[in-house]
């Protein structure tokens, strides 16, 4: 009686973990060392636009539910969206670039890094055009219910929360703040990478990103985006209290939670040195 034939297991859906910092290292420096300034600036205005977009989605779906949860789940899943495209696109947000430059340091030392710093700072700046061109933009060709503009008012005040505090305890909260921020959505790139398919790829990234706006944690890019819809308004606090209270402390909480709270941790397990000892020590 012969033997039954033994079928290959199935290819795997994903990229495993310890794969995972390798790739994003090869992505970085594929755009660090081969895009020019210029590229990486508009690519970073694109992804200032959509996430821009992703603030205007979350505030349009969770007009007039009332119940906090299923306003927190709606907010997650339009805010969700400006933060897919971003990843389709190919595009340059400064959250994922806080995870992407410190990991294609740590995997390619010899990355210059005055280029890596470079990178770093174009994608601020340009999701902060992005963000500003997007919003004038909306506010001269629509026009939204009250509720639409009561409910952006009610974000942009909470995310003011920290001046209300005040001091420098209240400004090192937003700092905090933005570090929860990044932690997640530096997970959200790094489960983004490990996808293999659009919706393997897109359902971590829905549960990421729902997770830190329904926690209230400070994205810098993110509020770039609120603050360029409400601005043209009138409503706004100006962009002075902005970048003081909200914008540059989480974008500094930002830096710190995606190079030390999902670059360095993974990178440490799972480096190439680690994996080649392990391996050599099984041989």
């Amino acid at each position: 009686m012969s033997e039954p034939t033994r079928r290959p297991p199935p290819p795997n859906q994903y990229l495993p973990p310890e794969r995972v910092m390798d790739a994003m290292a090869e992505f970085g420096a594929a755009r660090i060392l081969h895009l020019s300034a210029v590229r990486i600036l508009l690519l970073a205005i694109i992804a200032g636009g959509f996430i821009t977009l992703g603030a205007l989605f979350s505030v349009l779906l969770a007009v007039g539910i009332g119940a906090e949860g299923p306003t927190r789940l709606a907010e997650g899943l339009g805010f969700s969206t400006g933060f897919f495209f971003v990843i389709l696109a190919g595009a340059v947000l400064f959250t994922e670039a806080n995870v992407v430059a410190p990991a294609t340091l740590l995997a390619k030392p010899r990355t210059a890094v005055l280029l890596v710093l470079q990178f770093w700072l174009l994608a601020w700046v340009g999701n902060f055009i992005g963000a500003l061109l997007t919003g004038g933009a909306v506010n001269i060709a629509q026009e939204y219910s009250p509720g639409v503009d009561a409910l952006l008012a009610e974000i942009v005040d909470t995310k003011l929360a920290y001046r209300e505090e005040g001091g420098a305890a209240g400004w090192w909260k937003a700092v905090l703040s933005g570090v929860l921020a990044n932690w997640i959505v530096g997970m959200a790139a790094f489960f983004a990478t490990m996808g293999r398919t659009i919706i393997g790829r897109y359902i971590p990234v829905f549960l990421a990103v729902t997770l830190f706006v329904s926690a209230g944690f400070q994205h810098s890019p993110a509020n770039m985006g609120f603050f360029s819809l409400i601005m043209p308004t009138g409503e706004g606090p100006g962009w002075d209290v902005a970048l003081l209270w909200n914008i540059v402390p989480a974008g500094i909480g930002n830096i710190l939670g995606g190079a030390l709270l999902v670059a360095l941790p993974f990178w440490f397990v799972f480096s190439r040195p680690g994996r080649a000892s392990r391996g050599a020590a099984s041989e």
